[in-house]
């Protein structure tokens, strides 16, 4: 029998401290390291997470959003630092991705990160594992 990973909320932020949040998250999780331009240029682990799993502590006014493509993804950094902590995912409007890089790995028991293919987002788009 496998014991179920408890959940709870962790504290992260950008590099600069200007924008914090929290995300509610198990011990065991995985991420995706997707391979699209933008993920591969910055770095970005996804943590995918509803929106009721997350909340923004303080820095609204610190974030700034970019958009291309579709326009449907909200890609959000802090005006001071450049760092994108989170943004509403193309693959999920209604929830966040959260970065793994902008939380404390040692908060996690354990941390699994899959490649993603986003260079071929639409074929794939159903294998981005979400934390529901």
């Amino acid at each position: 029998m496998v014991k179920a990973s408890n959940i709870s909320w962790r504290e992260g932020a950008c590099h600069c401290g200007a924008v914090c949040f929290a995300v509610s998250l198990p011990d065991d999780i995985v991420a995706s390291e997707c391979n699209c331009s933008i993920c591969a240029k910055t770095g970005f682990l996804h943590l995918i997470v509803p929106k009721d799993r997350f909340d923004l502590r303080t820095g609204e006014e610190s974030l700034t959003d970019y958009r291309f493509n579709t326009g449907t993804a909200r890609h959000l950094f802090c005006k001071t630092c450049g760092v994108k902590a989170f943004y509403v995912p193309r693959s999920n409007p209604d929830g966040w991705s959260v970065n793994l890089r902008c939380l404390n790995a040692e908060d996690f028991k354990s941390i699994t990160i899959e490649p993603f293919d986003g260079q071929n987002w639409e074929a794939n788009a159903d294998a981005l594992v979400h934390l529901a």
